[in-house]
């Protein structure tokens, strides 16, 4: 029975080609829009979610406060709030996987006739972990080189495509500040941050290095800002109280005195870059589905049309015997070959469409196959709901009335 329903939709359909291609346009063209629109969400998604994974999970950031001095305020991190101590306490807070003090600012390097300005950055073993940073050649300094100041670094990539070009840049020597330094290691490669800077784009040494040959200190110990990682995202807002408490502690601080530092919550800022490009992609969605709605209407206009032109065909066929639901199932069984052929076209098409600006324009574009089934799903879904109407208006037919139409 089913087979000879397909067989007879198959002949409707070719009977009438062209008005079949541009009802199937609508498909095409809605589902298409479909799976470009969530491609290219879904590919901002993953670029964000590969950027936030750069930073490092769970992540506070310390600032010190500002100066005040002759009428001019510094910004955050002019004053010297926050030292070293601050940083060892903090890690004795419950909840802390990992606290590394920064002391930072640009420098210009040289090596040989090459020089580049870069973002130093001054910190310990922690840093690495807790930023979660590989080092794609040599090896990370230790704490014995943060106890003795040694002049070693960690160059990020594009420093040493810089600074170095082709050539290793382990073992080979830069200065900074007119002091020498010994390349270590070579950082491994994380891209742009959620700001778009270039995270490449730095030198890393031994804090106590940055803070007596680089950048010096108004007062021994003290640090721009302090990188606190929670050990979970359960413990976060914890671990944030505790901060907050132990430094007006330590600060002396009184009640209703503001705090002499600032807190950044860089998991926070993550999480509402991640849903604005889930925002995105939905909306994206949303209005490519409107081409689906426009799709499904032309199904059930051009379907109007074919009842009405086969309505002796629909007399004839009850009067030998065939049922109100069988009329009833033919014509929703054409809607739905007219839905789904379009959209197997339209998928071919999206896709296409999605990898060639991918070629051209080096967008991330993300194809789920979760996303090729929904857009297939709604199609076929629109076809039955749009090719409904007309069949059950063919179904409900009165046979004698069918045989007289002309």
């Amino acid at each position: 029975m089913l087979k000879a329903m397909l067989g007879e939709a198959w002949y409707a359909m070719g009977a009438n080609r062209l008005r079949t291609a541009l009802t199937m346009l609508g498909m095409v063209i809605g589902v298409g829009s479909v799976v470009l629109m969530m491609a290219i969400g879904q590919g901002a998604q993953y670029a964000v979610a590969q950027t936030i994974s750069t930073m490092g999970s769970n992540l506070y950031i310390l600032i010190s406060g500002s100066t005040s001095a002759g009428g001019l305020r510094s910004g955050g991190g002019g004053g010297p709030s926050l030292n070293v101590g601050d940083a060892e306490a903090i890690a004795e807070l419950d909840g802390v996987s990992q606290v590394a003090p920064v002391h930072q600012g640009r420098q210009q390097l040289v090596h040989g006739p090459n020089n580049w300005s870069a973002t130093v950055v001054g910190t310990t073993p922690a840093y690495l972990d807790a930023r979660a940073w590989t080092i794609a050649s040599g090896h990370p300094f230790g704490d014995s080189d943060v106890r003795s100041a040694t002049r070693v670094a960690l160059i990020g990539q594009t420093t040493a495509d810089n600074l170095f070009g082709a050539e290793d840049p382990v073992g080979k020597a830069i200065r900074i500040q007119q002091s020498p330094f010994v390349v270590i290691g070579v950082l491994g490669q994380k891209g742009q941050n959620l700001d778009g800077r270039d995270q490449d784009d730095t030198v890393i040494v031994p804090l106590t290095t940055a803070q007596r040959k680089i950048f010096g200190t108004p007062f021994p110990g003290s640090v721009r800002l302090i990188m606190v990682q929670a050990s979970s995202a359960e413990a976060m807002p914890a671990v944030e109280a505790g901060m907050i408490a132990l430094l007006r502690q330590r600060h002396r601080l009184r009640d209703g005195q503001d705090n002499d530092f600032y807190v950044r919550n860089l998991t926070a800022a993550a999480d509402s870059a991640a849903e604005t490009t889930r925002v995105m992609s939905v909306l994206l969605g949303a209005i490519a589905s409107v081409s689906l709605l426009v799709g499904g209407i032309g199904i059930m206009n051009i379907m109007l049309v074919s009842v009405t032109e086969r309505t002796r065909e629909i007399g004839i066929r009850m009067a030998i015997g065939a049922r109100q639901k069988d009329i009833l199932a033919q014509f929703l069984l054409e809607a739905l070959m007219i839905s789904v052929a379009g959209c197997l076209i339209g998928l071919l098409l999206g896709i296409a469409g999605a990898l060639l600006i991918n070629t051209m324009i080096d967008m991330v574009i993300v194809i789920s196959g979760a996303s090729v089934l929904v857009a297939f799903g709604v199609a076929a879904g629109i076809g039955i709901f749009f090719g409904y109407y007309p069949a059950r208006r063919a179904a409900a037919l009165d046979p004698i009335d069918a045989l007289r139409h002309q």
